[in-house]
């Protein structure tokens, strides 16, 4: 797989109240097909994340919707997968333009959270967990917390270890102008935050978010035409794993990414230690570290570990959610597989500013749906690196 991203854009993240879906999908649209160099008329399809336009607006024709705001009438497909819609959105356009059809695909996530109560939202989301979930009164730092509770037994990790992921991602967010929450925070805050669901507090969660983020990418073929030195997607790969958790055998791993990892590396052609940075899906810091292992950088229980050593900090062995994460830049859920990868296109093009990191010729995105129900993973090589290897193969 040889997928170019040509342009790429993201909105500020935050409570964004004076502005709609229409206008943050709009401005992240035109963002980024103009970073890409060529005219809206050049897109041949699109495909849109978002989970939560059906139970916050009444709006379930987005696709429709998205047709009409960037007065087009190219197919525009709509992509749900809870969390990881964003990520889905991307596979499905790299899977259009590898069979044939098109030669451009622009990819949009947005979601716009912050115009109903909390209590409101948290229903919405819990559309992505299990009717038996979602009948005993349980919410996603619920689930969350009883994998994380099952991960400290196991492995006897604590709340301050916890605790460091979110200060890890919350400097890396402090370098990030389009972040929700640009500080920094203290292990001392974390800890003397409220708790919400035994042992995830306050800040250990990734908040409710507004924004968008879009991609144009490309066939080889159409690239090379443009002469483009652009960031190629070289791996792209779902997987999928038990609505409840319930019916799953371990608690303290999420099969699906090991899965969708380890098929994006063979087709990659390449391996978990040749990865130089990574976005992660870290709606929760229990959820960091258990991506660590799944992803195969640390061995099992030891994901924590390696963020207390400080690893995976800007600077370290491998960085880990350089624009803040889920937890420091927001998680505008059918955005942020999408945001994910446009993290990654601007530290291999050299734009990232204070967070930019030197280690950037190889990355991998992680993008999880509910509690690991979904995960899809994308592999990318900036233009700088070596040609794909002959091992990789094709999908």
């Amino acid at each position: 797989m040889k997928i170019t991203i040509l342009g790429a854009y993201q909105t500020k993240f935050g409570e964004l109240w004076d502005k709609s879906l229409k206008d943050l999908s709009s401005e992240a649209a035109f963002g980024a097909v103009e970073d890409a160099g060529v005219l809206f008329k050049d897109i041949q399809t699109a495909y849109f994340g978002n989970k939560m336009s059906p139970q916050i607006t009444g709006q379930n024709h987005v696709g429709s919707l998205l047709a009409e705001i960037l007065g087009t009438d190219i197919p525009i497909t709509r992509i749900e997968a809870a969390c990881a819609s964003g990520g889905s959105a991307v596979r499905q356009a790299c899977m259009a333009i590898e069979s044939g059809q098109y030669e451009t695909a622009l990819v949009l996530g947005a979601e716009k959270m912050t115009d109903l109560a909390i209590s409101e939202i948290s229903v919405g989301l819990m559309g992505a967990a299990s009717e038996q979930e979602r009948e005993s009164g349980l919410s996603f730092v619920g689930l969350y917390a009883l994998m994380a509770r099952k991960y400290f037994d196991k492995y006897g990790a604590g709340e301050k270890d916890l605790a460091a992921i979110a200060v890890k991602n919350h400097f890396h967010g402090s370098l990030n102008p389009k972040a929700q929450f640009p500080f920094v925070l203290t292990i001392d805050q974390v800890m003397a935050s409220s708790m919400v669901a035994d042992p995830l507090k306050l800040l250990d969660c990734s908040p409710i978010t507004d924004g968008a983020a879009g991609l144009v990418l490309a066939s080889e073929k159409y690239a090379k035409k443009l002469g483009s030195k652009k960031p190629v997607i070289i791996a792209s790969k779902q997987a999928s794993d038990t609505l409840s958790l319930s019916k799953r055998k371990d608690l303290t791993s999420l099969a699906g990414a090991e899965k969708a990892a380890g098929e994006a590396y063979r087709q990659a052609g390449v391996e978990a230690k040749d990865i130089e940075f990574a976005e992660v899906h870290d709606c929760f810091t229990i959820a960091e570290a258990m991506a660590l292992e799944d992803l195969g950088f640390c061995k099992k229980g030891e994901g924590y570990i390696a963020v207390g050593k400080g690893k995976t900090r800007l600077g370290g062995e491998r960085a880990i959610n350089l624009s803040g994460g889920l937890k420091a830049c927001g998680h505008p859920v059918g955005a942020t597989g999408v945001k994910q990868l446009v993290e990654v296109y601007s530290q291999m093009m050299g734009r990232a500013g204070k967070r930019q990191t030197k280690k950037n010729k190889l990355a991998l995105t992680h993008n999880i749906g509910g509690t690991g129900g979904t995960a899809v993973v994308h592999i990318v090589r900036s233009a700088k690196c070596k040609a794909q290897s002959e091992k990789s193969k094709k999908e």
